[in-house]
């Protein structure tokens, strides 16, 4: 979102969108209602009738350290019976039971429940938090473990490319086709989010800058996990990586099956 948000690009880019910040699961309804013509949604809300923009992602090619499955010590994985689950993301939530159900082999019951360490293993076996709470409390992991005992971490990012050979994916832009109806629009759009990643790149010291503040985490955490963590680019690997996300998630029942991955193309449907 850097261009969005900073100039010199941010004037000439209000001109063509107009911002609406929300969480990610608001982003996927406001989008598949007809609120929102574009929005940055988790790749388990896609669907055939919205087209995925090329070229930008939210991926980890490895450990993406924001999508932690916390395990009460000495249980193994094939061992838990209830996860107390974080429900801010359906596509992680999805990834655990994938992990679960056909990678493992068993059934465990997801509780929903607030992103609470500590609350979450007083209640099961183990807890599933995303996002800026799985960050928090890897910062206190050792305050988390000293009040509630030893547990095992698990970077559910990291599981998903063990057992795949693939990166994990979290999310990309989708549009409704109707939203941008020209060549040009769509060529304009493609340029416009890629040309944004592409300058956000350069700027991460200053995105390091501008969210120290905001997140109680050290400078030197945010700057790994921009420029370590996550990967932006929406390559053949991911995309082989999301096709088969949905196809197992469509195998054990917790996702609608998506046969093709819908791409915006510059020539229209």
């Amino acid at each position: 979102m850097w261009d969005f948000n900073h100039p010199p690009l941010q004037s000439d880019l209000a001109g063509r969108y107009e911002l609406h910040l929300t969480e990610p699961s608001q982003c996927a309804r406001e989008l598949l209602e007809g609120r929102a013509d574009l929005g940055l949604i988790p790749i388990a809300a896609l669907t055939p009738e919205l087209r995925i923009v090329p070229g930008c992602t939210i991926a980890s090619l490895d450990q993406v350290r924001s999508i932690q499955l916390i395990v009460k010590a000495p249980l193994t994985l094939d061992q838990i019976r209830t996860v107390a689950a974080d429900t801010a993301s359906r596509s992680s939530v999805a990834y655990a039971e994938i992990l679960f159900r056909h990678f493992i082999g068993t059934e465990p019951s997801f509780l929903p429940a607030k992103a609470d360490a500590e609350t979450m293993l007083a209640e099961a076996d183990a807890a599933l938090i995303i996002g800026d709470p799985a960050l928090l409390a890897l910062e206190r992991r050792a305050e988390i473990e000293a009040r509630i005992g030893p547990c095992t971490w698990y970077d559910v990012a990291e599981l998903w490319t063990q057992r795949t050979g693939l990166p994990w994916v979290a999310a990309v832009w989708a549009v409704r086709p109707e939203g941008v109806p020209t060549r040009e629009d769509r060529r304009q759009l493609i340029d416009d989010l890629n040309l944004s990643r592409d300058h956000g790149l350069t700027h991460i010291d200053d995105l390091v800058g501008e969210w120290t503040p905001k997140i109680a985490l050290p400078p030197q955490t945010i700057r790994h996990y921009l420029e370590h963590n996550i990967h932006y680019r929406l390559d053949s690997r991911c995309e082989r990586s999301i096709a088969t996300f949905r196809r197992l998630a469509a195998h054990i029942g917790v996702l609608d099956p998506l046969p093709q991955l819908p791409f915006l193309s510059e020539e229209g449907d």
